[in-house]
């Protein structure tokens, strides 16, 4: 079996493959209790295998990567977490229930049926034995001149294979794993006097803001891209009107169509974090964020808006945040979006109540999770008048009347489509949150955390998700010239790529902070 989606069809399943012929070799020269025992074994392994294709292709089509069987399995609790949240807690359960009791069925029922076949080669073991001799033959003989079906080989190892590259994984993250504990020590900026960072940001509010599955896919696809593009020209040229300039560019995120906390992490720790494990020794780490070097002046008041947070959240340590508002502490009393808790339109407004608008001695330094653009997409909801947004309850009626998920969640056109309506929602919030509260002295940085999931995005798509900075003071923007990012909301298709790791240092340079590595 396959472990990619793309690859299960037919003539993967016509394949002479070298461990049933080897399995065959085994099992003939076995007395009978030592042949069940090692029939039974390999065929529960099989199964499980079996399952472990499954998740590849599970992993592959919405993180466009293979499953980690040493950091992954912590995973699947968000998984199920966010089909409680698309698909009702009931359907969640019964699915739960229903793949867990597939997966141990495949297992047994591999089991006993490797064993029956082993009991009748053993019946007829001279005929078995010349019909391994034969398939081993015609196996050597398609290897030797590469023979093929519709482009797939006849003899096939892809089982062995399948074991030898996971095998291979595992030990190359726990390498990783220590690897990467030294290299979290190193810090550029770690010890440098809090007097000497960001200095040319003094008196600025400054704004980190991530947009949910906001990716290149969103700007360049030919489906989705008129939507969005029109939606920046639009947010570009209203807030021109209202003083503000912008120039973007791009960064390569270090994860893909989900686990959107590697994104964050990677953007603000300035290091590269494409794995949990990677993950939680950063969040361990005093490894300096670029948010928590606001912090660590002692100039700036630091919060966090998180309306994807519903429990606990140790991480707001790591990241300097002074205080956090979680989904239950904006005052929201309105219906979910599916994994959404809360529109962006009312997140953001407040944020500007509760944070944002009050009267300070000291400027802000906030990072804005935006969520209305997670998938599946569905429903979407609509800008609404500012003045009108109260406790959020009028978004019912617009939450009852949207796109239900499993409406979409399987169809790749619907999905493209609603896809490209929650972007350009995101971003019309954001920016229209921008030219009404926005003062003089505000410094908004924002962009995506990660493409959208291959469904959406494709198979081939890049990592590439767009980054924007919008000032009213044209110092601000005078500081990242020599970034040669476009003019404008929308990077041009040219636009320098950065790797996302490389924006912390490049950002605390171009604010006047001086480095001093901690080795």
């Amino acid at each position: 079996m396959p472990n990619t989606l793309g690859n299960l069809k037919p003539t993967e399943f016509i394949r002479l493959p070298a461990e049933a012929i080897i399995g065959a070799a085994v099992l003939l020269s076995l007395p009978r209790r030592p042949r069940v025992i090692i029939a039974a074994t390999a065929g529960a392994a099989l199964g499980a295998l079996t399952t472990l294709n499954f998740l590849d292709i599970g992993f592959n089509e919405y993180l466009g990567r293979h499953f980690n069987i040493v950091l992954d399995w912590e995973l699947l609790d968000d998984a199920q977490s966010y089909m409680k949240d698309s698909m009702g807690g009931t359907t969640t359960v019964l699915l739960t229930i229903g793949l867990i009791l597939l997966a141990v069925l495949l297992m047994v029922v591999v089991a006993l049926a490797t064993v029956r076949v082993a009991n009748i080669l053993a019946r007829h073991k001279a005929d078995a034995s010349r019909g391994a001799l034969i398939a081993g033959t015609v196996w050597i003989t398609c290897t030797a001149f590469g023979l093929q079906i519709a482009g797939v080989p006849l003899a096939a190892d892809h089982t062995a294979g399948i074991i030898k590259v996971h095998a291979h994984r595992a030990v190359d993250t726990l390498r990783d794993e220590a690897q990467f504990a030294k290299d979290a020590r190193a810090d550029t900026f770690g010890s440098t006097p809090p007097a000497q960072l960001v200095p040319d940001l003094r008196g600025k509010d400054v704004i980190f803001t991530f947009i949910e599955s906001y990716g290149r896919t969103a700007i360049e696809d030919p489906d989705i891209a008129p939507g969005v593009t029109r939606t920046l020209d639009t947010s570009t040229a209203a807030l021109a009107k209202a003083g503000f300039r912008a120039k973007s560019g791009w960064l390569t995120s270090a994860t893909f169509g989900g686990n959107s906390w590697l994104g964050h992490s990677t953007t603000l720790s300035g290091l590269w974090i494409d794995n949990q494990q990677r993950y939680r020794t950063v969040m361990a780490s005093d490894h300096l964020s670029l948010t928590k070097a606001f912090q660590k002046t002692g100039d700036w008041d630091t919060v966090g808006v998180m309306p994807g947070v519903q429990k606990s959240w140790p991480e707001q340590k790591y990241y300097g945040l002074d205080k956090l508002y979680n989904a239950f502490q904006l005052g929201y009393k309105g219906p979910k979006f599916s994994w959404s808790t809360m529109p962006d339109q009312y997140a953001l407004e407040a944020f500007q109540r509760q944070v944002h608008g009050k009267k300070r001695d000291k400027p802000l330094m906030s990072e804005i999770i935006l969520t209305s653009s997670h998938q599946p997409w569905a429903p979407i909801p609509k800008m609404v008048d500012w003045d009108d947004l109260g406790d959020g309850s009028l978004f019912k009626a617009i939450q009852q009347s949207g796109t239900k998920p499993a409406d979409i969640i399987s169809d790749s056109d619907r999905s493209k489509q609603e896809y490209g309506k929650s972007i350009s929602y995101s971003v019309t919030s954001l920016t229209q949150w921008l030219e009404r509260y926005g003062t003089d002295d505000t410094v908004l940085v924002f962009l995506g955390d990660h493409q959208p999931m291959s469904r959406v995005s494709g198979t081939k798509a890049s990592r590439d998700v767009p980054i924007s900075i919008v000032a009213k003071d044209p110092k601000m923007l005078d500081k990242i010239a020599d970034w040669n990012w476009t003019d404008g909301l929308q990077p041009a298709s040219k636009a320098p790529v950065w790797k996302m790791s490389s924006f912390r240092d490049r950002f605390l340079t171009a604010y006047g902070s001086t480095p001093s590595g901690k080795k």
